[in-house]
């Protein structure tokens, strides 16, 4: 299992979970076990062309990822959404 730490602005797709355990093998199969659990979340993180959206940052272990970056056991995965305003 995976730890994914969710962003304040998706608490309302997760009933306010902070984060949240998933399985996968990489972070685009996190996101799709995300999903599963939680309806609609996907949605909110990764565009119609399979990419990340482009106000989202995804990070394992403090390092930036891609979809394709591989998970393993004890990882911990981070969403960020981007903040902005006037």
């Amino acid at each position: 299992m995976v730890n994914v730490i969710i962003p304040s602005p998706l608490y309302s797709y997760t009933s306010g979970a902070k984060s949240v355990d998933v399985a996968g093998a990489s972070v685009g199969e996190a996101i799709k076990d995300l999903d599963r659990r939680y309806p609609g979340l996907k949605f909110r993180i990764v565009d119609e062309q399979e990419q990340i959206r482009t106000h989202i940052r995804v990070f394992v272990n403090d390092e930036i990822a891609t979809l394709a970056t591989p998970l393993r056991e004890g990882d911990e995965m981070a969403i960020v959404a981007a903040l902005s305003g006037g």
